[in-house]
């Protein structure tokens, strides 16, 4: 029999979490894999040793793990440890702060130890407000987060069920909140669960009011937090906090219709069909679309009920394949016009339009359907909206690593442009930002409404511009077209680089840096930058760019959320007439391909 080595400082680690976690399922789990651990079994004791190999790391991105017990895990040992720590963080702040000053700004001696906001505002304590998506852990994370929040002392507001992700970051500028908690995995695996913060009220400033959390603030309040701090030391409040009164939602889509331009009088009659992908979406998009004026869209029916589970789809993200199978067949049953799909918590959104020349997949749902990519969604709401964003000098903008695209759209239209770092918490932050996007689905047509990507409003714009093109016996495609025709065929792609060890990221990275291609699918690379020095007006990020001499580009970054490296495709030709168009996507497309493979190779991966 094969001996396995146990390390005891491990069992008595799992030993006293289970001892003081407050959860029945995750406490027995643990008990029994100390048991079998015990008794010999390997994979128990790996398993021990990956829950407990260190406490999860609090970032820019919160907390997103499996959820399970340990300290490497989601569960309510680590989210009540966050929650006390978030909270001595803003108490801290708020502390620090001179009066009338909000806590993104640095401290001014010369400021009037008098002066003020408003009457009373600085000694009011902060304001959270808490919300929650649909999976297994999440309603449980949120009440807790909210007893340990009142037992701090922070007027806590809790929203009344379970909502999108874009309504709590409507929440915490609508209800001038301090910060803001949400508890979800947005779309990641089923098993996982997660924590965003944002930042709103006294604790930043104007361009980050209502953002998730960037530096230096994802590192202040990772300071607070006490991995080791006994669940039972940590006060928790039995009541104390408010639930938002169930009009918040309509709040929400009160504020989300104003996004629609009033001057825009074309019918809003189209056949949609929309997919929630079992997540929260359908509690709020076919309202709002109703109070929009638009027909109430189909919800596929197997889809519209939130499920932790997501049966029907292997991995629930709108761009995995298959997951979007059903919303597309029932497209094509029922003659539809559009199809919209969120993402579980409706922070994303995805398009598909008719398209007789698409190719059939192996189920044939996509069968005369064509799923649009990001940065084709990305362009068209931002062309859509510029003629209103140029009068009020609105400035547009998308992350470095999405299309050229806009940017080149937004010059011959004289509307600012910027370009920004990964990450919808760059974006939201541009100054007087009017649209921004990011290749992954990610769309904000309404910053002063919700600081972040938004899906549910993003949707809205996309069903007013496919009913403005109908009237004018045009659709999304033929958009497109008329783009391609002015400023070349783009095409877009990933390469996505999954790794066992997450040490493998940082030698890619060094391979390509000490030995740079000098050519990509047969051409020349003509600029190289690395963008740890900066790039531009960006700050340094991990990531290396190249573009060759046909204005081919790849950006290559390690994943901020997951084991990989991403490398970010595009591929620019020229097009002069529309019958020219059909050869050239194909030309784009072949291009696209080899790009790929020739960076795969630069990596080692061929």
């Amino acid at each position: 029999m094969t001996t396995v080595d146990i390390d005891p400082a491990l069992i008595a680690a799992a030993v006293e979490w289970a001892r003081q976690d407050p959860d029945d399922g995750d406490r027995a789990v643990l008990e029994a894999e100390i048991a079998a651990a015990q008794a010999g079994d390997g994979a128990a004791v790996a398993s021990l040793a990956s829950r407990f190999a260190g406490p999860l790391e609090f970032g820019t991105a919160g907390l997103r793990a499996e959820e399970g017990p340990g300290p490497g895990r989601m569960n309510r040992v680590v989210v009540r440890r966050t929650a006390a720590g978030l909270a001595t963080y803003l108490l801290q702040r708020l502390t620090q702060m001179v009066p009338g000053q909000s806590a993104g700004a640095p401290a001014d001696p010369a400021v009037d130890a008098t002066a003020g906001t408003a009457a009373g505002q600085e000694s009011c304590p902060p304001r959270v407000v808490v919300g929650y998506d649909a999976r297994r852990g999440s309603k449980t994370f949120a009440l807790d987060s909210a007893a340990v929040f009142a037992a701090a002392g922070l007027d806590t507001i809790l929203l009344p069920s379970e909502l999108p992700t874009p309504v709590l970051a409507f929440a915490v500028r609508h209800l001038d909140a301090d910060a803001g908690v949400m508890v979800t995995a947005s779309h990641n695996p089923p098993a996982d669960n997660g924590y965003k913060v944002y930042l709103g009220g006294r604790m930043t400033d104007d361009a980050g009011r209502g953002a998730q959390i960037t530096a230096p603030s994802d590192r202040d309040i990772a300071g607070c937090i006490d991995h080791g701090a006994p669940v039972d030391s940590i006060p928790l409040a039995a009541d104390g906090w408010t639930v938002a009164d169930r009009g918040i939602a309509a709040s929400y889509r009160l504020a989300a219709c104003r996004v629609l331009d009033p001057e825009r009088t074309g019918h809003r009659r189209l056949n949609v069909v929309y997919t929630p992908l079992h997540g929260v979406g359908g509690a709020v998009l076919p309202d709002l679309f109703e109070d929009a004026g638009f027909e109430r869209p189909y919800t596929v029916p197997e889809q519209a009920e939130p499920d932790p589970a997501f049966p029907t789809v292997a991995f629930p993200n709108p761009e995995e394949p298959g997951a979007m199978d059903l919303a597309l067949a029932a497209a094509r049953d029922r003659g539809a016009d559009l199809v919209i799909a969120n993402d579980p918590d409706a922070d994303r959104l995805a398009l598909a339009v008719p398209d007789p020349a698409a190719e059939v997949g192996e189920s044939g749902a996509a069968d005369g359907w064509r799923m649009l990519t990001g940065d084709e969604v990305g362009v068209l709401l931002g062309s859509h909206l510029m003629a209103g964003l140029r009068p009020a000098g609105a400035v547009v903008g998308n992350s470095v690593v999405s299309s050229r695209l806009l940017s080149r759209v937004a010059a011959e239209r004289d509307v600012p442009h910027e370009t920004t770092l990964t990450g919808f918490k760059w974006i939201a932050r541009v100054p007087g930002l009017g649209f921004g996007y990011e290749e992954a689905l990610g769309y904000c047509v309404a910053p002063e409404m919700v600081r972040d990507k938004d899906g549910m409003t993003a949707a809205l714009v996309a069903a007013e511009l496919a009913a403005e093109l109908a009237d004018q016996g045009k659709t999304l495609l033929d958009a497109l077209d008329e783009i391609a025709l002015h400023f070349g065929v783009v095409a877009t792609g990933q390469l996505s680089v999954r790794v066992a060890d997450l040490a493998l990221l940082d030698s890619m990275m060094s391979r390509l840096r000490l030995a740079p291609p000098a050519t990509l699918a047969g051409r020349d690379v003509v600029e190289t930058v690395d963008l740890t020095q900066g790039y531009r007006d960006l700050p340094g990020t991990d990531a290396l760019m190249y573009t060759t001499a046909d204005d081919s580009r790849v950006v290559v970054r390690p994943s901020g959320t997951e084991p990989k490296l991403k490398c970010y495709l595009e591929v620019v030709r020229p097009v002069e007439a529309a019958t020219q168009l059909p050869g050239v996507r194909a030309e784009a497309s072949a291009a696209l391909a080899e790009l790929s493979a020739s960076i795969g190779a630069a990596l080692g991966q061929a």
